[in-house]
């Protein structure tokens, strides 16, 4: 098993500071149930939440990314407009997958 990193990018819709209020609890529980498991590594919105955020995963692929995009409270109900997923190849620091 060859573990990578994975970063999910969020681009939030244009009504998201509205209405996350109502979804971030179970947003935020599914975010803590990957992060229990190992899989979410890292997580948070950028300096200007209505700007996105980021998600770094670990895992063989990026179907754990999806998978949480897929079941997300903000995805399902359209706080986020748009994402995407990309594999990062960690090479420095503490928690780098890629040692060279």
């Amino acid at each position: 098993m060859t573990e990578k990193h994975f970063i999910l990018f969020y681009e939030t819709a244009s009504d998201y500071m509205e209405r996350r209020g109502e979804f971030r609890s179970a947003h935020l529980g599914l975010a803590r149930e990957f992060q229990a498991r190992g899989e979410l590594v890292l997580a948070g919105a950028l300096a200007d939440p209505a700007d996105g955020a980021v998600l770094v995963f670990k895992g063989e692929d990026k179907s754990v990314a999806e998978r949480f995009a897929n079941e997300d409270p903000y995805v399902k109900n359209g706080l986020i407009a748009n994402w995407h997923v990309r594999e990062w190849t960690t090479v420095v620091g503490e928690g780098a997958l890629t040692k060279v």
